[in-house]
């Protein structure tokens, strides 16, 4: 891991924590034992939490505070950054062909150096500022040449509607990888087949991140709920993937309406725990969940609508320990309702958010990001499609955009328009 990575992972950890400890203080409620707890989460002294929580009250932010004379990005130039692929250099040129409205911007009498720029980029990064990029950096290799290349070494080359490769475990030569593929929420979803697609930074997705972070700094429980194919499952795992990698994330897998010994068997498997010899002895099972919920971690139950109410209120036992210091993650298209029938699980719920569709505005931007074919594509034809198929729904635009690349890979010379994507989406099935 990186020097830059644990930079990172520390500064959204701070930012999250930091949160949290201004809200507690301005009702009154804060105590040491928050700031201890704080410190553990983040592995540093208790004394430097309190040092951000003072810096935070005098400067307002809750983010660190640059240093005085040292230049920093703006809004505008970040975004600008963003569109350029996050090239300095690139940025740099841009800088200084538009110099005069970039000086009165900036309020300086003239623009620094590459070496500087380069200098406030890092240190933003390293800060936790996230960079939006249009398109991702292939350094010389011809974009499209590069994905077909994969797509032939991959045999076939499929990824998820979040645009990562689905690599089947069996595949893994890393012994010790292959929980982690079998575990990984693209493999979950929909196969497709577009090469070149990616994921998106949507605001919903910033969001989720914002959400779970505070959750799970406050060892809480975190509930993730929308309709389906929103992309709540990605959301998750992306958020998740913003942790110190020191904090242990368990998956646990449940089958419909589990009763109590398949729900306690799924939570063994989860933790790493003997699920077969321990599923028929209770207590023993119990206190072996019991010392695992122990150990600082998130446990993320995704479809947790297929869950019970009596077997929701075992789950709400474990998180009611007074030793318990897992956070929980529960997510699935109605666990709002869900959780409603099982009152005291619910009252413990500290986050409930909600993944909305995309927004009609969102539709040609977000799309453009996912995937390149949609450049040629006109407003018009996107925002009709989406008003009489997709809805704002991403993992039917996921699927539209797989018709759509199968249709330009058997015919190059087809463009992307209206006759395309009616083609496209005339094999979504019958409409609801």
């Amino acid at each position: 891991m990186s020097l830059s990575s644990l930079s990172r992972d520390r500064a959204l950890a701070r930012q999250a924590i930091v949160r949290r400890l201004l809200s507690l203080d301005e009702t009154g409620t804060l105590q040491t034992v928050h700031v201890r707890i704080a410190a553990e989460t983040t592995g540093v002294h208790v004394r430097t939490v309190w040092r951000w929580l003072a810096a935070a009250k005098e400067s307002g932010r809750v983010e660190p505070v640059p240093r005085r004379g040292v230049f920093v990005l703006d809004d505008v130039l970040w975004a600008r950054l963003g569109e350029l692929g996050g090239n300095v250099k690139a940025l740099y040129r841009w800088m200084s062909e538009h110099a005069d409205d970039v000086l009165a911007g900036l309020g300086r009498d003239r623009l620094p150096s590459l070496t500087t720029l380069h200098d406030a980029v890092h240190r933003a990064q390293r800060a936790g500022r996230v960079l939006e990029v249009s398109r991702p950096s292939y350094a010389r290799l011809d974009p499209q040449g590069y994905d077909r290349a994969l797509v032939e070494l991959a045999l076939p080359g499929t990824i998820d509607e979040a645009g990562q490769a689905a690599v089947e475990p069996a595949l893994q030569d890393d012994p010790d990888s292959s929980d982690a593929a079998g575990t990984s929420p693209f493999t979950d979803g929909v196969r497709l087949y577009v090469p070149g697609a990616h994921v998106v930074p949507t605001k919903q997705l910033g969001t989720v991140t914002e959400a779970i972070a505070h959750t799970i700094a406050a060892r809480g429980v975190v509930c993730v709920y929308g309709d389906p194919g929103q992309g709540k499952t990605v959301a998750v795992h992306q958020a998740l993937r913003l942790l110190p990698r020191r904090i242990p994330v368990h998956h646990a897998r449940v089958a419909v309406k589990p009763a109590l010994p398949q729900l306690r068997a799924a939570l063994l498997t989860a933790f790493g725990l003997p699920a077969t010899a321990l599923t028929n002895r209770t207590d023993a099972a119990d206190r072996a969940l019991l010392e695992a919920f122990q150990a600082p971690g998130v446990l993320v139950i995704d479809d947790v609508q297929r869950i019970a109410a009596p077997e929701l209120d075992y789950l709400r036992l474990l998180a009611d320990a007074p030793t318990t210091q897992t956070s929980l993650v529960l997510c699935g298209a109605g666990a709002e309702r869900t959780l409603a029938r099982a009152p005291a699980l619910a009252s413990r719920v500290l986050t409930w958010q909600h993944v909305p569709r995309l927004e009609t505005t969102q539709v040609p931007g977000v799309l453009r990001l996912f995937h390149p074919l949609w450049d040629t594509a006109t407003d018009a034809d996107l925002l009709h499609t989406d008003e009489t198929r997709a809805q704002g729904n991403f993992r039917t635009w996921a699927k539209i955009t797989s018709h759509a690349y199968a249709a330009l890979d058997r015919r190059p010379e087809h463009t992307v328009d209206a006759a395309l994507l009616a083609q496209a989406c005339a094999r979504l099935g019958p409409r609801p």
